[in-house]
């Protein structure tokens, strides 16, 4: 596991720690996911399908993983892992989802530290072909941060039938 430490530009003496999440950071994902549904979807969530869709990614890493970012000790961020396997590239994709950042600690650097920390990370791994993500047409903030951070808009468009 590689751990991340970072000083915040706007304060040098907060430390963003970025990490991989563990089954104490559960209640934290959870608030997390449900509170990113209704900011940008305005969609309640159930609870108890949430939460035992999160142990379920913490007990099992061929689903994904959890990351997150810490500041004086508490979890103030997140994202989830999830893999796609590239047969053109003989190697798996990780896609980011699930980012959330406590509104309170937004254009701090917690996500830069998350995604850093995954740059970092897919160094050491040899089947990581590279990272994705879709974000929602209407949220040219997020866009921004992902342009930003060197990520380049695909000509795929995502399709999707749910259950």
């Amino acid at each position: 596991m590689i751990e991340s430490v970072l000083s915040q530009k706007s304060d040098p003496v907060t430390q963003i720690n970025v990490r991989t999440a563990i089954a104490e950071d559960i209640s934290s994902i959870v608030s997390f996911n449900a509170a990113m549904a209704l900011e940008t979807e305005a969609h309640l969530l159930d609870e108890a399908v949430l939460t035992e869709g999160v142990k379920s990614v913490l007990s099992d890493q061929a689903l994904g993983f959890y990351i997150v970012c810490e500041i004086e000790g508490s979890v103030r961020a997140c994202l989830m892992i999830t893999y796609e396997w590239s047969d053109w590239r003989n190697g798996l994709f990780w896609w980011i989802q699930s980012v959330y950042v406590q509104k309170e600690f937004r254009k701090q650097g917690c996500y830069k530290a998350m995604y850093n920390y995954l740059v970092e990370l897919i160094k050491t791994k040899e089947k990581i072909a590279g990272l994705r993500l879709y974000v929602d047409k209407q949220n040219s903030i997020a866009q921004r941060t992902y342009s930003n951070l060197g990520m380049k808009k695909t000509n795929y468009i995502l399709f999707e039938k749910v259950k």
